[in-house]
């Protein structure tokens, strides 16, 4: 199993820990990545960490796909990929329609359609076998639409592509899944349960099935985000994460469209889910949060005391064993805890 953290985006101020990156570097960390929202973006913070490191991958995770073309994350892409000698990874999302309409000032259209012809724009143009050409129904290349010229054309990239750029999406949704499967190197769950992993494989291989290559868990990373809390104070580790579940279960999306309520419904917490939801969104943030329960916290993080961790470790370490966990990638700044997980797993 490897090893990644979680840089997160911003505050008011952009804030990098390198010292912290280039300690995990040393420890064996594999990877650290990057984020965006509607402040700074993933990709300067990732060229600011590649050029000052030398050995650990930088990934996006995400790269908003609605606000950037195709063809504009594979240039950038590719120049990282060149500049860093094959470090950098491109991590991909859809973000949600109040950022893709409200901030971006676009459709937010179909999340998976977009993802399946995104990445196969950006391979075509990664194996620079020839002029691009692509008809889906999100993306035209040329595009002959209403405003167009007529006068656009195939053309290949300039710069020598490298077909072999790892490309992960982030997704928790079945359909989601299963295109990850199907047309991604990894996906990176939000949050997973270790003990449950069919709720993301039963669509992850009807993905590979419908690649049809032989593809597997052999070829694919699953990186899921594990949010660590280390305190001798088990209630207090316990209500350190609380407000992160709830503001995902019950503030990321509308009433009757959050794919985290849905998830947390999968993995056996519908009531829970259901009553955050209804608190949440009724400006009853507290209470919410009162309403995680401890054991989908114990489920899907690692919380309390150094031993306890390492103890609960353990199904991770299984499912690393079996292929269904590649990279875990922390949610912790935290020196002593990276060492840790350095010294249980590397």
């Amino acid at each position: 199993m490897k090893l990644g953290f979680l840089l997160g985006y911003s505050g008011k101020q952009i804030h990098i820990p390198l010292d912290l990156i280039r300690q995990a570097e040393s420890m064996g960390f594999d990877s650290v990545w990057t984020a965006e929202a509607y402040g700074n973006d993933a990709v300067t913070a990732a060229s600011w960490v590649l050029a000052q490191t030398e050995k650990i991958r930088v990934g996006t995770a995400i790269m908003q796909m609605p606000a950037r073309t195709p063809a504009m994350c594979a240039m950038t892409a590719m120049s990282l990929d060149q500049l860093s000698g094959g470090r950098f990874i491109v991590g991909l999302g859809a973000s949600g329609p109040q950022v893709v309409e409200g901030w971006h000032g676009v459709p937010y259209g179909k999340p998976v359609t977009r993802t399946k012809e995104y990445i196969q724009i950006l391979r075509k143009i990664f194996a620079r076998e020839g002029p691009v050409s692509f008809d889906g129904d999100m993306y035209q290349l040329p595009n002959t639409g209403p405003g167009t010229t007529g006068l656009g054309k195939p053309l290949k990239s300039i710069l020598e592509g490298n077909p072999d750029i790892p490309i992960y999406t982030a997704s928790i949704t079945p359909a989601g899944l299963r295109c990850a499967g199907e047309v991604a190197d990894g996906v990176f769950p939000v949050w997973m349960d270790p003990n449950k992993f069919d709720v993301l494989g039963e669509h992850i291989e009807k993905g590979f099935a419908k690649a049809g290559n032989g593809k597997s868990l052999k070829d694919f990373d699953i990186a899921p985000f594990v949010s660590v809390a280390m305190n001798d104070d088990l209630d207090a580790a316990y209500d350190s994460l609380r407000p992160w579940l709830a503001l995902y279960i019950g503030g990321m999306g509308a009433r009757d469209k959050n794919f985290y309520n849905d998830y947390a419904t999968r993995l056996g917490y519908g009531d829970a889910a259901k009553q955050i939801q209804e608190l949440y969104l009724s400006g009853k943030k507290a209470e919410a949060e009162a309403q995680v329960p401890k054991e989908l916290l114990d489920d899907v993080a690692l919380v309390g005391p150094r031993e306890r961790i390492i103890e609960r470790l353990a199904p991770w370490k299984e499912a690393g064993k079996r292929g269904e966990v590649g990279t875990m990638l922390l949610g912790v700044h935290d020196p002593e805890v990276l060492e840790l997980f350095a010294r249980e797993l590397l």
